[in-house]
């Protein structure tokens, strides 16, 4: 089956009625988890962006709290993949710039406060490495003001062994 372009999917939901809009969101939101979260966040969250922030930065200090210290680099490895995916899937629902930046930097600082020790492997160098550069790319998209803060937070973290 070929899936309609969006374009074809906006004139057909234009054209349909807000029960069956309804119903079709509720059916969507009973197939795929990811749906339902983001209904959630369209529904109930996304009025109070700086409260979403905090809940997300809670859940990515709870899982960096999880990460056992051992000498499975693997395993490390593993769970900051897992903890990167659901921050960019967060970062998805919101879609604000403000909010993306706010949780990679959380993410990097979690990262050093961590005492993980992400030069010893070249996969976790990039990693942290790679969200640096994200971060470098987001800040001049800001007002001067706000670029000025963020650089400030990102020189912090560059400069600084935690």
């Amino acid at each position: 089956m070929k899936a309609a372009t969006i374009h074809e999917l906006k004139e057909e939901l234009q054209k349909t009625s807000v029960a069956k809009l309804l119903e079709i969101n509720l059916r969507l939101a009973r197939f795929k988890k990811e749906n339902k979260e983001l209904l959630t966040y369209l529904l109930f969250e996304e009025n109070d962006e700086s409260a979403y922030v905090q809940g997300v930065k809670a859940e990515i200090n709870f899982h960096f709290s999880e990460i056992t210290m051992d000498n499975n680099l693997y395993l490390v490895k593993k769970s900051l993949r897992k903890i990167l995916r659901h921050t960019n899937k967060y970062m998805r629902y919101s879609g604000l710039k403000t909010t993306e930046i706010e949780l990679l930097l959380h993410f990097c600082l979690q990262l050093k406060l961590s005492a993980i020790p992400i030069h010893k492997s070249v996969a976790l160098a990039n990693l942290y490495d790679m969200q640096l550069k994200k971060i470098k790319k987001i800040i001049p998209t800001f007002h001067e003001d706000l670029q000025h803060d963020y650089e400030k937070q990102l020189s912090k973290l560059t400069t600084q062994n935690f």
